[in-house]
């Protein structure tokens, strides 16, 4: 069966440049260059393949020049798009950094009195290529924070990408409950999970599909041990569509009958889950929403909840908000979030994980996983 690629839409990439264009006149800086795969797609709509690389300039008048590998992409959001050879002959080249920014700073004026950058990726090809010669005095600014800050808000078309890759995830879930039981290996398991996410996706996926494929165990990934009566199969699932990731979590009873201890821990985590849905708005503190979850998972099994409460997704698998209570982060509306609380116990075999994604609209939350929780 086909299946229609979607694609960030250029109208919504030409509205998060503006968005940047202003945080570049607050910031007084001149023009920003980026190289990071992420900031690239989020700006232009064009995500160069893993082993490619590409370059975004963009001015403070709202000027967009793309150094695209190879050759030009087709409905990107740019004035000019400009390419370097990315493979010669066939083979990649290992310097297309270099290449990529050198051939960006070329077909712009080099001159700027303040430069934004990603401090994170790449800097010493940008700043040779656009002649700055070293990091010292106020001529360079690290774009990182406010691109983060920037990416936090999705738009529709963000959120299409995300509601595929949950789709995914959907579809991977049911396909566990069919084939769980007794003597099925976690790499069979794994095996038969990426088939149904590739044809929901119906291309193959940007990244890896998550990282807890094991049984009677927290998490990990997958192994040829086989699962056993009365254990709990977590798998924890992560595909990522065209650079745009889900994350969500499911427990499965390998026997199809979970103990009634299990049940009891899986009630009280759900309740945790009522609770983030019944509370989270824009302006409400992740730290304390971490901590009223954490209260109430003790109340049941002390000490059995180790981990965060939950963080924002995108075009990163961990982005802000951060429930989690080393960060002092608020939810604010187009945000994208998880909550995942658990309980892990040897008694449990060896423990419990639920997770939910979620966007946070203006005057509370819209679950964006609707698919069973149930053991």
């Amino acid at each position: 069966m086909s299946v229609e690629p979607l694609n960030l839409d250029p109208i919504h990439c030409r509205a998060r440049q503006q968005r940047l264009c202003e945080r570049l006149a607050e910031l007084s800086v001149d023009r920003a260059v980026l190289v990071s795969h992420e900031n690239v797609q989020y700006l232009t709509g064009f995500r160069p393949h893993r082993l490619m690389q590409a370059a975004v300039c963009l001015e403070a008048d709202g000027r967009c020049t793309l150094a695209a590998p190879n050759s030009e992409p087709d409905d990107v959001a740019a004035d000019r798009v400009v390419t370097f050879e990315a493979q010669w002959h066939s083979t990649l080249r290992q310097e297309q950094l270099e290449t990529a920014t050198r051939t960006l700073a070329d077909a712009v004026s080099r001159n700027s009195q303040r430069l934004g950058i990603e401090y994170a990726a790449g800097c010493p090809h940008v700043l040779r290529a656009f002649d700055v010669p070293n990091v010292s005095g106020d001529r360079l600014v690290d774009m990182d924070p406010v691109l983060w800050r920037l990416r936090r808000r999705k738009d529709s078309d963000e959120l299409a990408m995300i509601r595929r890759a949950i789709g995914c995830t959907e579809a991977m879930y049911a396909r566990a409950r069919e084939i769980i039981a007794p003597g099925i290996t976690e790499l069979d398991v794994f095996s038969q999970l990426h088939a149904a996410a590739v044809a929901v996706a119906g291309e193959p996926l940007t990244a890896p599909l998550g990282n807890d494929y094991q049984c009677n165990s927290p998490g990990g990934p997958p192994r040829g041990r086989a699962a056993q009566e009365g254990e709990l199969f977590i798998l924890d699932l992560g595909p990522c569509y065209r650079g745009y990731y889900a994350d969500n979590c499911r427990t499965i009873a390998v026997s199809g009958q979970p103990a009634d201890e299990q049940q009891n821990a899986w009630e009280a985590i759900v309740a945790v889950l009522d609770m983030v849905e019944q509370t989270v708005r824009p302006g409400v503190s992740c730290r304390d929403l971490f901590d009223q979850a954490q209260a109430m998972l003790d109340e049941d099994r002390a000490g059995a909840f180790s981990h965060h409460l939950g963080h924002g997704f995108g075009l990163f698998p961990h982005t802000a908000p951060h429930l989690n209570p080393h960060w002092d982060d608020t939810f604010a509306e187009g945000d994208t979030f998880t909550a995942e609380p658990g309980l892990y116990t040897e008694d449990l075999k060896a423990g419990i994980r639920l997770e939910q994604n979620y966007v946070v609209t203006t005057d509370g939350v819209e679950r964006l996983t609707n698919f069973p929780l149930e053991l």
